[in-house]
């Protein structure tokens, strides 16, 4: 093999080499074989922070300080901190899960840790892409802080005054020592029944907020109700004379009840006594009582006649038997009498005629044996009877009905309409 045919080769893997190292970002971006949340059906989410201080990519993910996952990648987006961590597979998480950065000791490597809430307060599932924000998640405070804040303490003389302090407790307790005791025992009642009864004293509270609440809605009415008691205030000064009077006269008037109602005990205990068989059949009479007086609203018709009353009209046919007799004892006025027919026997019938009809002849010629009697004479026709014709009515009366003499057309009309209810 020639030295040229190995300068190909050896060209395509330095540069392969290079262009690898280009994306190397240090030994921690290389998964290690086995760690957490590196294995099959592994999910991802990601993280955002303020703050993420030295958190380096393969650190742990921890829930309950049991080990589920790792750290893939950090990134900035703008303000923001984001960190994609991949949790193993049977790790379960509520989608309302918190998150924080923590470390394992005073000077230990960082972790992020995640919070779940309690069972009653969980919601959903933590699921593969999704992203928690700020919101919920949380740093834990940094050694360099603690002995900063410390430092400030110590040097901005916060020292000098809490030893002011404690020589001015000394000085009010020295010689008290008993007393103190028996104030902390006090106190300690008093604040264990405090807190005994502490659902009472926030449903106080929340009774006096709503009280406050309502109170300044109704601001305008109350200073409204202050302007004006004063003259009522004024106003009952000014009777306050018979006021006692009146107060006095209902003493009074109370003893005399009394009274009134001892001596008539008995007579209205019987009197309640008697009504009771009455309200019981009213009881038991139920609707029909009420029902039943629903015809007083329509008398003398029946209720089912305002059914057929359209407006201001209504459609009646009306049929009148009326009596001549009857009707002048209604009226009360005289009737006339009705002519009879004339007083006229008719024809007498002659001498020897037969008073009665002859019998009738049996069929097949009677009784065999005798002659057939001789046949009748037939008897005389009677005179038509007169025809009686009935005077004119006078004017105003109905057709067909003869006026009745004594009683002019206004009475008679008014008669009509007595009987008819005033309907014509």
């Amino acid at each position: 093999m020639t030295r040229r045919s190995w300068r190909r080769p050896g060209a395509v893997l330095v540069s392969a080499a290079l262009l690898t190292g280009c994306g190397f970002e240090g030994a921690s971006s290389i998964p290690l074989p086995g760690g957490e949340g590196n294995g099959p059906g592994a999910y991802e989410v990601t993280l955002e922070f303020t703050d993420v201080l030295d958190l380096v990519q393969q650190s742990a993910v921890k829930v309950d300080d049991v080990t589920v996952g790792s750290v893939q990648s950090l990134d900035v987006d703008g303000f923001t901190a984001r960190v994609v961590v991949s949790l193993n597979r049977e790790v379960v998480l509520p989608a309302n899960t918190r998150a924080s950065l923590r470390q394992t000791s005073l000077l230990g490597e960082k972790f992020v840790s995640f919070d779940p809430p309690p069972p009653a307060d969980a919601t959903g599932r933590l699921r593969d892409g999704d992203i928690i924000g700020l919101a919920r998640t949380t740093r834990s405070a940094e050694i360099e802080e603690v002995l900063s804040a410390l430092s400030l303490v110590l040097n901005g003389g916060s020292l000098e005054q809490l030893q002011v302090i404690n020589t001015e407790l000394i000085a009010a307790l020295e010689g008290r020592e008993d007393r103190v005791k028996d104030l902390l025992g006090q106190l300690n009642v008093f604040v264990g029944g405090l807190d005994a009864q502490k659902g009472q004293i926030v449903r106080a509270l929340d009774s006096l907020d709503r009280l406050t609440t309502r109170l300044v809605e109704e601001r305008d009415i109350i200073a409204t109700a202050l302007a004006d008691i004063p003259p009522g205030v004024e106003v009952l000064t000014g009777q306050r004379e018979n006021l006692t009077k009146v107060l006095t006269s209902l003493d009074e008037l109370g003893d005399v009840a009394v009274r009134v109602i001892r001596a008539t005990q008995a007579d209205t205990v019987a009197d309640l006594r008697a009504l009771e068989p009455i309200l019981t059949q009213l009881n038991v009479a139920g609707q029909a009582l009420p029902e039943s007086l629903e015809i007083l609203t329509t008398y003398p018709f029946p209720g089912s006649v305002t059914e057929g009353i359209q407006g201001d009209y209504a459609n009646l046919f009306v049929t009148l038997d009326v009596n001549l007799t009857g009707l002048g004892r209604f009226t009360g006025l005289p009737l006339p009498e009705i002519p009879g027919l004339p007083a006229d026997p008719g024809p007498e019938l002659p001498p020897g005629a037969p008073s009665a009809p002859p019998p009738v002849p049996l069929p097949g010629g009677g009784i065999p044996g005798l002659p057939p009697p001789p046949p009748l004479p037939p008897p005389p026709a009677l005179p038509p009877p007169p025809v009686l014709e009935p005077p004119p009515p006078p004017p105003g009366d109905l057709p067909g009905l003869p006026g009745l003499p004594g009683l002019s057309s206004r009475d008679s009309s008014g008669l009509l309409r007595l009987l008819i209810g005033g309907l014509l």
